[in-house]
């Protein structure tokens, strides 16, 4: 892993690169203009893990740069601070390391940190250890807590201590509405806020119009995208495999206030299967999918993309709405739909600066 120079000052430059980077290998596709939206060029990362490095008496944060000579060998770098990770991150710390460095029963193996922060303020951070733990390090802990105002989560192998919340809730406005979403603990959330608002309102803006049909979601995980959608639809069904992912969706879906979208535990696979009648059973029979008529498909699969008979299976929907975090590997799902359908709308979301990695939207309408 190579760790990310953040340079303001050359923002606009890298991302430029990015621009005619995923524009030429695109341009077999005779895509629209690219839609190009832009990260906070600092402290955009709402979510960071640090190793935790002791030195004698001394702790510091630590990643590793990996050679790519020698992908075995990896070096130390020493972290103060991390610009990629969010102020209220920078914040925390040194003042955790300040707090950890002289109580042993706080710092004794501890030897990784996880902080998951919100825009709207909360901080939750889990200390994990090689070593179980007992009552002693959770009164500790507890007065970690007030002392930095934060929550707490311990974790040791076979062992998870929660001392408040095992989530935070963010707060993301949005074309004008506030979404309030659950965050797990050690579960995927999109980590640039700023950018997922963005990614939010492009694709409300590109199903606008759509309430007499319905969407159905692939990958939903938390429901980041049905809570944003629900209301430009008749209906919404949401598939996600994470059992985790699943439980969070639906309450999501409750503290938002959403009616109209119901979230199943099934993968992209096993749907797939359900629309083709090749898959029943009781779960299948609750979905009442002969209720439905979906007008479009929405999928925000992982970076391996979609399988080859999930791919051709969203030829049958009239739009597709596809999120990448890989545009190799939509690239290559793009093969199998461009034949039946036309990209309407194309995005790149600068989910992680400094980096080469790119988030991509495309809007996919199938051809009369």
């Amino acid at each position: 892993m190579a760790i990310p120079v953040v340079d303001p000052a050359r923002y606009a430059e890298q991302l430029e690169a990015k621009r005619q980077r995923i524009t030429r290998d695109f341009a077999r596709f005779a895509p629209p203009l690219l839609e190009v939206f832009a990260s906070p060029p600092s402290h955009y990362r709402q979510r960071c893990e640090f190793r935790l490095w002791h030195e004698g008496d001394d702790l510091f944060y630590a990643m590793f740069e990996v050679d790519r000579k020698d992908p075995k060998h990896k070096t130390v770098v020493r972290l103060d601070d991390y610009p990629v990770a969010s102020r209220q991150i920078n914040a925390l710390m040194p003042r955790l390391l300040d707090a950890l460095r002289d109580n042993d029963l706080l710092r004794r193996r501890l030897f990784q940190v996880e902080f998951l922060t919100t825009l709207s303020g909360e901080a939750l951070v889990t200390l994990i250890y090689h070593r179980r733990l007992d009552e002693a390090w959770e009164a500790e802990a507890r007065a970690l807590e007030q002392a930095l105002g934060i929550m707490v989560i311990g974790r040791a192998r076979k062992q998870r201590r929660v001392l408040t919340r095992d989530h935070v809730w963010e707060r993301l406005a949005v074309d004008g509405n506030e979404l309030l979403y659950q965050q797990m603990e050690n579960s995927f959330t999109q980590p640039n806020a700023e950018i997922c608002r963005s990614m939010l309102s492009w694709a409300r803006d590109v199903t606008r119009g759509s309430q007499d049909g319905d969407l159905v979601e692939l990958y939903c995980g938390n429901g980041n995208f049905t809570v944003a959608l629900a209301g430009n639809f008749r209906r919404v069904l949401a598939t996600e495999i994470s059992r985790t992912s699943v439980a969070s969706a639906r309450v999501n879906l409750a503290a938002n206030v959403i009616h109209n979208a119901g979230v199943w535990r099934m993968s992209a696979e096993e749907f797939s299967q359900a629309l083709n009648g090749e898959k029943g059973g009781r779960r299948v029979a609750e979905m009442g999918l002969d209720d439905y008529a979906f007008s479009t498909v929405l999928v925000d699969p992982p970076r391996s993309g979609l399988d080859d008979k999930s791919c051709r299976q969203l030829g049958d929907y009239s739009r597709i709405v596809y999120i990448s975090c890989n545009p190799e590997t939509l690239a290559m799902n793009l093969e199998t739909l461009t034949p039946s359908h036309d990209i309407r709308r194309f995005a790149l979301f600068d989910q992680f600066p400094w980096t080469p990695h790119c988030e991509c939207g495309v809007v996919l309408e199938r051809r009369d």
